[in-house]
This record gives structure tokens, sequence and C-alpha cells, in this order.
């Protein structure tokens, strides 16, 4: 069982507006031995769960509130940039789910076969290097756009975040395939979105504007 299906039907109070929710929208914390506060994303760590909305104003508030420690009802100290500790944690899980999406064959890299993939109704997510080629982008985001349903985008990385993750050379665009895999990176990501944009909002420009049909594949990944 997935982290994502334990969590269903799950709920749990948010420290800062103590509104009941999925787990799934939450961030575990724990009490660290020294009087830390450590975030607990696999949910693993023994201890009395703390849990906050999955979003930075949510982790921020409850630092600067020192919320962790009532509901601890002890002294905690939370470090003033755990909402940066959290990010970076969740952007090495969502990278490392989509080296095991590699690995197992439900994702697929460069422009042709990405665009093979939306054509093919099965992606579930398009993924774009934010810094890659705005002409193959384009042409990608508006052939997603006619799909239906339309696949999910990422854009939270760079060509070399992607490229390290999945062990490619100038990895700019990729597909990730419907199926179990998806769903715990669909989980993971989400997380993460409430501590960076998904996708800048220029983007739905440039796929308004982009001509339909794709012709090339300049700024295609390997």
């Amino acid at each position: 069982m997935g982290l994502r299906d334990a969590t269903i039907d799950r709920e749990r109070r948010d420290l800062v507006t103590h509104q009941v929710m999925d787990e799934s929208r939450l961030i575990r914390f724990v009490a660290a031995p020294d009087g830390t506060v450590a975030p607990d994303l696999a949910r693993k760590l023994p201890g009395r769960g703390l849990w906050v909305a999955a979003d930075r104003a949510s982790v921020e508030t409850a630092v600067k509130k020192n919320l962790f420690s009532r509901a601890a009802k002890a002294p905690l100290k939370p470090s003033a940039d755990l909402a940066e500790t959290v990010e970076t944690l969740l952007v090495r899980r969502v990278l490392d789910q989509l080296g095991l999406a590699r690995r197992e064959g439900v994702l697929i890299s460069g422009f042709e076969k990405s665009a093979a993939a939306i054509r093919s109704g099965k992606a579930a997510w398009l993924i774009e290097a934010a810094d890659g080629s705005a002409d193959g982008r384009g042409k990608l985001l508006a052939l997603a756009k006619h799909q239906s349903p339309a696949p999910k985008v990422c854009a939270a990385f760079t060509a070399d975040d992607l490229s390290l993750a999945l062990g490619l050379e100038n990895a700019i665009h990729a597909v990730l395939l419907e199926g179990g895999r998806a769903d715990r990176w669909t989980f993971e990501v989400e997380r993460l979105a409430g501590f960076r944009p998904l996708t800048p909002p220029e983007w739905d420009r440039d796929a308004a504007e982009a001509p339909d049909g794709i012709s090339d594949g300049r700024g295609s990944a390997p």
C-alpha cells in the first residue's frame, strides 16, 4: 500500500486553522529529542504527529506563533527556515519518484515521444523544464490542451534538475503515464505546490498562441 492509499479517508486537524482535513493536504511534523521540530513527510517517525496544512504560509505561521509548542504542550524550537526545509525535502521526494518512474518504464522523455504519449491519451502529467525552449514547450502544451482529460502540467524544475533525476542529458520534455506511479507522484507534487508554483502563469499564454500541430522537435530531450 502506498502513502497516498494509506491516507484515504484519514483526517487530522491543522494546527493553524484548526480545520479538519484529509491527511493528503497536510504535512506531519514531530518533536525531535533536541526540542526542534522535524518534518515527517513519509509519516513514519515515532511520536505524536503535529499536522500543518501543506503550504508555505501555514508552516511559517505555525513557526511564528509558536503553535508547535502549544500543540505538543512542551517547549519546542522550530527552525525559522522550516518551510524551506519542507520544500527541499519535497523536491527530493518528487524528483526521486520521477527517477523510479523512468526505471519502471512509465516515464517517457524527449519531444517526439512525449507528443506521441500525449496523443495516446495515456499521459497523466506533462513535465517541462522551466528553462526549456518556449517553442517546443508551447507545442506540447497546446497538444495537451486538446486531450480529454488533459494531462496535468508541471514545470517546477530546471533542465539540470530533471536531467540529474532521470539520468539523462538535457532533459527538457517528459510525460508520466497513467497508473500507480503517477498517482503516487501526484500526491507528492500536489504537496509541493503549496511551496512553489508548478507552472508559471505566462505558460497559458504560450499554449494559446502556439500553432496547432507539431512540425519539429526543437528543444527535445534525448
